[in-house]
């Protein structure tokens, strides 16, 4: 489980991930990052799982896995950052093995380009 003071809760934190944050997209889900978006110093996770992945319960499964492979990744983001995780249709079937495949690579995508300042 995510820790509840890593979540990303408002509205605005998810506008300003995707509008203004670093951007990688793979076969599964999409990964925002906004570095220093967030002033309390942890670093936020937020998860849009639209209905074209599937019914209220696929949706709610694809994400309690997302939430478990990000909650893994939280020390490599810069502080204060803001991650935003949009899940595509393919993720209600895929695997756990591929999922976590394409978070990792989708975050070290993001994670370099904000290290260029891209």
């Amino acid at each position: 489980m995510l820790p509840s003071g890593h979540r990303m809760r408002r509205r605005h934190e998810f506008t300003l991930a995707v509008r203004r944050g670093y951007r990688a997209g793979r076969p599964h889900l999409v990964a925002h990052l906004l570095p220093g978006g967030n002033d309390q110093g942890n670093s936020l996770a937020g998860f849009i799982v639209s209905k074209a992945v599937g019914n209220s319960v696929v949706r709610n499964r694809v994400e309690r896995r997302l939430r478990h492979l990000v909650r893994t990744k939280l020390d490599l983001l810069p502080p204060g950052s803001l991650l935003v995780v949009r899940a595509n249709p393919l993720a209600a079937a895929a695997p756990s093995e591929e999922l976590a495949r394409d978070l990792d690579k989708a975050l070290d995508k993001v994670l370099r380009q904000s290290a260029k300042g891209r």
